[in-house]
């Protein structure tokens, strides 16, 4: 029997056209999506590129500077600006701390519209002054971008409904289902055999147009392929279930579309907009612009008490004040001192609206397995590095390398000393790691546990409603 319904129900696809018009309808979809994401992903690299590229020319630039100085000679440039000074260095000679994109960035924009992927901590800025957002188009946020997770978890459920819904219904309204009934089969099984048929031709589908769409994309990551597969699959067998059972415990044609369509709204519209709004509601973060003025005020007080702070500074920290006197200060000595303790005052503010924002996002986590689309899309956002979690590690990482970038500074710049051609050799250098975690076994797992929740109620119903009305009862 199921050869039959393999032979058979190929053939009712290639003759009502549905195979080649889901197989031309993806191609488009993802060659689409794709071309946009990657063109993202490209203006990225450039603008990464570019940023390397001026701290190239600028350390060549300091490099002759300084083996002119070191030759005796003088250098043209202005007095602030004069290479052995550390704090030029550390101010005008940056690091690019960059994020590069994975190759697989492609699939999904996720933040990488919000975030900006590289920033130039310097000695003299704040931590909490660093920017890590860009400009953005509101019109661009509020509609988003047409990448390829927007195709698969917005679009692709729309495309197995319609794909789907009818499958049993059609054959009640064609008056066929009585002669079906006499096969030796239930109808059950039959239903499921087709269902199960039209998942794995578009699941060829879907993997022949993604082979192709990451080779388009140069993308060599074997992993990569079958993660991004492994999660696109389970997703799909969640909606079919979910035709399963609409299939089995509605009837109508008309009322199956409905409520799949239905449920649709629900689980990728609704919920993923409540879980956001609640979030907002029990989680509310500081307004911003009371934590920067609160800010303003502590910068302020600072820069008053700058030769108060200077000595209590140099008290706690002996190593820093061995060629300390009141000839040797000067304005960046005080300034440095006073950072060190605004940074400390100003921690605990800093972490409250941090905090905030965790929750938030612990929040979410809890709550999105009420969802497979939240599920789904942010276990393609975790693969193409562009969630909220992978910006949160690079900063994190970021204010690492800031810090270690002013502790280089802080010992030549104390004891007076003199930054040389060797110790250029030696300026510390940033490299973003990845976060890495189970968050794709625990994805897959949480889609299949609820495609087979839905399958036992769907079953156990339709026995119970069969004894009551029998099989063909509606």
């Amino acid at each position: 029997m199921f050869y039959y319904n393999f032979k058979y129900e190929l053939k009712i696809l290639l003759r009502s056209r549905w195979i080649q018009l889901i197989s031309g309808l993806l191609l488009v979809l993802f060659v689409f999506a794709s071309f946009n994401g990657s063109q993202k992903i490209e203006k990225r690299k450039a603008e990464i590129s570019k940023a390397r590229e001026a701290v190239k020319t600028s350390d060549a630039r300091m490099l002759q500077q300084l083996d002119s100085i070191e030759k005796g000679h003088k250098v043209q440039v202005a007095r602030w600006m004069v290479p052995t000074s550390p704090i030029a260095i550390g101010n005008y000679y940056p690091r690019v701390a960059a994020m590069d994109p994975n190759e697989m960035g492609f699939i999904a924009v996720g933040q990488s519209d919000v975030f900006t992927h590289y920033v130039s901590p310097r000695v003299s800025a704040d931590d909490f002054s660093i920017n890590f957002t860009e400009m953005t188009s509101p019109i661009q946020l509020l509609f988003g971008s047409f990448d390829l997770v927007f195709v698969l978890v917005y679009l692709l459920p729309l495309i197995i409904i319609a794909f789907s819904y009818n499958v049993l219904s059609e054959e009640k309204e064609r008056g066929s289902l009585r002669l079906l009934a006499s096969q030796p089969i239930s109808i059950k099984k039959w239903v499921f055999q087709k269902l199960g048929l039209r998942f794995f031709w578009m699941a060829v589908i879907i993997t022949v147009i993604s082979l192709g769409v990451f080779l388009l994309n140069d993308v060599v990551s074997i992993s990569g392929l079958l993660s991004f597969l492994a999660l696109i699959f389970c997703y799909m067998l969640f909606w079919f279930s979910l035709a399963f059972a609409i299939n089995l415990l509605v009837g109508e044609s008309a009322k199956n579309a409905l409520s799949l369509i239905g449920l649709w709204i629900v689980f990728v519209l609704l919920m993923p907009s409540l879980i956001s709004q609640t979030g907002d509601i029990f989680f509310k973060i500081p307004p911003r612009m009371q934590m920067v003025q609160e800010i303003r005020e502590h910068k302020a007080e600072a820069v008053k008490k700058q030769d108060e702070i200077l000595d209590n500074f140099l008290r706690d920290h002996p190593e820093y004040a061995v060629n300390d006197s009141a000839q040797s200060r000067n304005f960046w000595h005080g300034y440095m001192a006073s950072q060190n303790l605004l940074k400390e005052e100003l921690q605990p503010l800093l972490s409250s609206y941090d905090e905030k924002l965790e929750e938030q996002q612990n929040w979410i986590n809890k709550l999105k397995w009420t969802s497979p689309a939240i599920i789904t899309q942010r276990a393609l956002g975790r693969l193409a590095g562009t969630t909220k979690q992978d910006y949160d590690t690079y900063q994190e990482q970021v204010l690492q390398f800031a810090e270690e970038w002013r502790s280089f500074f802080m010992p030549l710049l104390f004891n007076n000393g003199v930054f040389t051609s060797e110790l250029a050799k030696s300026l510390p250098a940033f490299e973003y790691k990845p976060k890495s975690d189970n968050y794709l076994v625990s994805s897959l797992l949480g889609l299949l546990v609820m495609t087979c929740v839905i399958m036992g109620v769907t079953v156990s119903m339709y026995s119970i409603r069969s004894k009551e009305t029998g099989i063909l009862g509606s």
